[in-house]
């Protein structure tokens, strides 16, 4: 049968009567630059917001804090993973990771998920303990601006994260964008609690810490579940429809039988089954066959690689490519 596919990777072609190319830098290595660049930065402004809080630490002498520093000194590791990942899939692909090395960026992405429930479960302790043993703060005053630059320094960390991450599609990088806004929560507890204090209600600080202990633990489950299902090959069914619908929309393309997506890091790759006339030769396939990948990768976000598989309208389908049962060289009877 008729059988013929597109390149499985984004490669320079250019399309007649359009005048562009694609594929011409390989989106997998601008996207993991960008990703990389915003690591940096927001590593830099939380470890400035760490120092500061640190420095409070010393002349104030509480504990909240102290926690909520060792916070943000974390949050700011978190992003060591993270950049191995992107420096990683950097890499070209080898004849034993043919695919390349970007699902090392659903690993990191998993690794930030424990941190997140490691540091629930620190919060959560924290709190217990000041529940049942009160302990005096002072400097409530400085201790308060501190709270307040540690919420602000990872608040802005989280909105830039979330935002290169959903830009470049990096479950990761979103995972921790929200890492850093629980770490600037947490810093609100702290305000909270001296506030609290100061008006003489000793047991605000623990209260509102087991609050944001289950706002944290609220937050790994949503992380955790998307990058989950990364790692398990899950998109999103919009994608799917996605795929199909600008496939199907090619002329000539008479069914849309398979589609097929998996997302490698935070870049796409997906395989799509059509249908045309059985009377077309093979070179009318193999040009419908690139204007269903020209199609695809301008209708669909983060895609990077497209095989086509072409099918005559009679036998489309992942069961016309079934063998019935047959032996052949002394093997017993067996079926492809």
């Amino acid at each position: 049968m008729a059988h013929q596919h597109a390149d499985r990777s984004a490669h320079p072609h250019e399309h007649a009567g359009h005048g562009h190319l694609h594929g011409l830098a390989d989106p997998a290595i601008v996207t993991t630059a960008r990703g990389m660049w915003a690591l940096k930065w927001s590593c830099m402004g939380l470890l400035v917001t760490a120092g500061f809080q640190l420095v409070v630490v010393v002349l104030s002498g509480s504990v909240a804090l102290l926690a909520d520093t060792i916070h943000n000194f974390g949050d700011a590791a978190t992003a060591l993973p993270l950049w191995v990942a992107f420096a990683l899939a950097r890499r070209k692909a080898s004849e034993r990771f043919t695919y390349g090395f970007g699902r090392l960026e659903d690993l990191a992405g998993m690794v930030i998920v424990l941190i997140m429930a490691l540091s629930a479960l620190l919060a959560g302790y924290e709190a217990i303990m000041r529940l049942f043993h009160p302990r005096p703060v002072a400097y409530l005053g400085t201790v308060a601006v501190a709270s307040v630059v540690g919420f602000l320094g990872n608040e802005a960390v989280a909105i830039f994260r979330i935002k290169v991450g959903n830009s470049i599609g990096s479950a990761a990088l979103i995972a921790d964008g929200y890492h850093a806004r629980v770490d600037g929560w947490t810093s609100l507890a702290v305000l909270v609690g001296a506030v609290g204090v100061w008006l003489d209600y000793p047991l605000a600080d623990p209260v509102v810490g087991l609050l944001i202990t289950a706002a944290i633990l609220w937050l790994v489950w949503q992380s955790g579940a998307l990058v989950v299902i990364r790692a398990l090959d899950g998109v999103d069914p919009e994608i799917i429809a996605e795929l199909r619908h600008a496939a199907a929309h090619v002329p000539r393309v008479q069914a849309v039988t398979e589609v097929q997506a998996r997302w490698v890091g935070h870049y796409l790759r997906a395989d799509v089954s059509i249908a045309v006339a059985p009377a077309l030769s093979v070179a009318e396939g193999h040009a419908i066959a690139k204007e269903v990948r020209h199609q695809l990768l301008h209708h669909v976000r983060y895609l990077s690689g497209v095989i086509v598989h072409v099918d005559p309208a009679d036998e489309a389908g992942e069961h016309y490519h079934q063998i019935p049962a047959h032996m052949h060289d002394g093997l017993p009877a067996h079926a492809h």
